[in-house]
């Protein structure tokens, strides 16, 4: 089975951290990624950057419009591939959202989404 996670954090409480300060805390997620990678069942991962937009039908067309604002923002989505759910929130709780410890001032957290259907592209 696959499982969607998306990673969320608040771009108020981070954004109000100098760059250097933001650059220390990233530098903590790198061995926790790579303990992640090693269970050799992410299909996927993704950093997601600031300025989404949002496609939505109305009135026949195709309208292009900015997400509504707030704090919470998407900030990683990645696919596990596992047997059951349990064993993808072991595999998700991995991730450095959940292992590092100044992601509980950003609030940063997973949700993990059971994918009914999966087309890779190019053969993935």
């Amino acid at each position: 089975m696959k499982f969607l996670c998306v990673g969320y954090y608040n771009a108020e409480k981070m954004d109000a951290k100098s760059m250097e300060e933001i650059d220390t805390i990233m530098s903590e997620c790198g061995p926790h990624l790579d303990t992640f990678y090693k269970t050799d069942k992410v299909l996927l991962d993704v950093g997601v950057e600031q300025g989404a937009k949002q496609l939505r039908r109305s009135g026949g067309h195709v309208k292009v419009i900015d997400p509504q604002a707030g704090a919470e923002k998407i900030g990683s989505v990645f696919i596990i591939e596992a047997e059951t759910i349990e064993e993808a929130i072991q595999v998700a709780a991995l991730h450095p959202s959940v292992q590092v410890e100044a992601g509980e001032e950003f609030g940063w957290r997973l949700e993990i989404h059971r994918v009914h259907s999966y087309r890779g592209v190019n053969g993935c």
